[in-house]
């Protein structure tokens, strides 16, 4: 007897209602928007790292020309220079220098005013970037 009613009862039920519907898709849009708006800041910042690692990249790559081939000129290392310890760099203006102490530091990269913290920055030494890695 019980049996026969639950099929009954199966029989009649169609589906949702609208309302159940409605409340089923204004949930997902929230969580949709909620989303969005999460990965827009997280697209921002691994931007940002990247720049930043491509720099540190850069005098990687300073340090092995520096200690390959112990050249070294008053100006530094530039993009010519380095060519064949880096490439697929999308910034083309930088250079790298090193001071008497054995301090990296690269000049005019669009990683510097994020590690250095100061927008005007047009100089980071390699500290500074890896301290903005380690950081983020």
């Amino acid at each position: 007897m019980l049996k026969k009613l639950l099929k009954k009862y199966a029989k009649n039920e169609k589906g949702l209602t609208l309302i159940e519907l409605l409340v089923v898709i204004v949930i997902l849009g929230i969580i949709a928007a909620i989303a969005v708006v999460s990965i827009g800041g997280i697209i921002t910042n691994t931007r940002e790292k990247a720049k930043v690692t491509e720099a540190v990249q850069i005098v990687n790559a300073a340090k092995l020309a520096h200690s390959t081939e112990g050249k070294y000129s008053d100006t530094g290392w530039d993009q010519t220079d380095l060519a064949k310890y880096v490439s697929n760099v999308k910034d083309t203006s930088w250079s790298v220098t090193v001071d008497n102490n054995g301090v990296y530091s690269i000049n005019n990269h669009d990683g510097v005013p994020l590690a250095n913290t100061t927008a005007s920055a047009t100089s980071a030494t390699e500290k500074q970037l890896t301290t903005y890695l380690d950081e983020k």
